[in-house]
């Protein structure tokens, strides 16, 4: 863990409140099924460095993360930015009682969670960045939570392959503003990161 957070100009000392989400989610797991991954050494690379790198990226004040499931990437990037109001967007109940677990064991003051639909959050122009990670299509991300963002704010997809005809089938005012090639300790494969805003129709 240290190692990657190293990797990624993070700080090492990270890895203790890390490793403890990284425990927890193991043992809500077993019996919750919030991920595919099972073995800790996996997720470490595949869901906390993933989701880590892209922290980089994150501007203002206020994140919101939309079908968050395990908390990814939201819990990482808020464990690692206490100055960052994150708020945890999860519509199935028993992940969000997880994500509540975590953010009650680990003390995270600058977490909410929000058991309801993207759609369904009524908190319309109020965050500087929104994320997502494996939840749908570029468009789909957008009609998700869209309203979500201030003015200017970016939209933040984690994606693997270069998504040509997604962004192909951008909705009329929105711009692809920046992309990244993400390097992930321990994990192989291409991953990118799609910044999009509100630009010219």
């Amino acid at each position: 863990m240290r190692d990657g957070l190293a990797a990624l100009g993070l700080n090492p000392g990270l890895d203790a409140p890390l490793l403890a989400y990284l425990a927890l989610l193991q043992k809500w797991n077993a019996a919750y099924n919030l991920t595919a991954i099972r073995e800790p050494e996996r997720m470490l690379g595949l869901h906390l460095l993933d989701s880590l790198s892209i922290i980089g990226a994150v501007r203002g004040e206020s994140l919101v993360d939309i079908g968050t499931g395990a908390g990814l990437p939201g819990l990482p990037i808020a464990i690692a930015r206490p100055d960052l109001n994150v708020s945890l967007v999860e519509p199935v109940g028993k992940k969000a009682r997880f994500l509540r677990e975590v953010v009650r064991q680990l003390g995270l003051a600058n977490v909410r969670v929000h058991a309801c639909r993207a759609e369904q959050l009524d908190e319309p122009g109020r965050h500087d960045c929104l994320s997502a990670r494996a939840l749908g299509s570029l468009a789909q991300l957008i009609a998700f939570g869209g309203h979500l963002l201030k003015p200017g704010g970016e939209l933040l997809a984690m994606k693997g392959q270069w998504p040509a005809e997604e962004l192909a089938a951008l909705p009329a005012g929105w711009i692809l503003k920046n992309s990244l090639r993400l390097a992930v300790p321990e994990v192989e494969g291409e991953r990118h990161l799609l910044v999009l805003t509100q630009g010219a129709a």
